[in-house]
């Protein structure tokens, strides 16, 4: 029997991105897209390994699952815990802010709280603009979007820095939310593979080289994100 691809994600809805795990419909998503390409590849079904955004990497790590799929961006210190494969997306950094707030500018921010997930690109972006104050948010949360946006809501922060993709469904007359400004960051999104499976990285490297030059990629993210630009020359 061929081995399940085991995918550590964090159990949330965040759309185009993903959305929650259903027994009737698994994960939708450009994520559950770009991992179901993938097990199509490899001739492998896929099973997701649902964890805290902060046992994610762990959970690698431990063996719990093959790889993380699921908004990694791939940073210095995260490369110092695992290893990654060539990106399958590239997304710039947004500043969402409640409607009317007169936020448009990074100087706008000083003073102000402003939430980012822990350890990710979006709050060291955060810790960029100076006068801010970092609010960090996902040790032990089960959907840290939607504890940060909860938190936007209710005014216990000002900002919420994230990337461009996950402000997509509020769209650009959202009644309670709008997108600041975006900085063009172009962070690069790989797949984590514990730096002892290095068995791991190059299958798994190699099969999705292969759908970006067969164009599959392409096809998965035009599905979910047509209002972004493909990042990937060629195919």
């Amino acid at each position: 029997m061929t081995a399940a691809l085991r995918l550590a994600c964090l159990d949330a809805e965040a759309p185009p991105l993903f959305s929650l795990w259903t027994p009737e419909r698994g994960r939708q998503g450009y994520e559950p897209g770009v991992a179901e390409a993938l097990g199509d590849e490899l001739g492998r079904p896929v099973e997701w390994v649902r964890v805290p955004w902060v046992d994610m990497i762990p959970a690698v790590q431990r063996g719990d699952a093959d790889a993380v799929l699921c908004g990694q961006g791939i940073t210095a210190e995260r490369q110092a815990q695992v290893d990654f494969t060539r990106p399958y997306a590239v997304f710039h950094e947004g500043v969402l802010v409640r409607r009317g707030a007169g936020i448009h500018t990074a100087a706008d921010l000083v003073g102000r709280r402003v939430a980012a997930i822990e350890n990710s690109t979006n709050i060291a972006l955060v810790e960029t603009f100076e006068g801010a104050v970092p609010v960090p948010f996902g040790a032990g949360s089960d959907d840290v979007y939607a504890d940060m946006l909860a938190a936007l809501r209710s005014e216990d922060v000002d900002a919420v820095v994230d990337d461009d993709v996950v402000f997509v469904p509020l769209g650009a007359t959202h009644p309670d939310y709008e997108l600041a400004f975006t900085v063009q960051t172009a962070n690069r999104w790989g797949i984590a593979v514990a730096k002892d499976r290095p068995d791991n990285l190059a299958e798994i490297d190699s099969a999705l080289g292969r759908l970006i030059e067969s164009g599959r990629l392409r096809t998965v993210w035009e599905e979910w994100l047509p209002t972004l630009d493909y990042p990937f020359a060629g195919n």
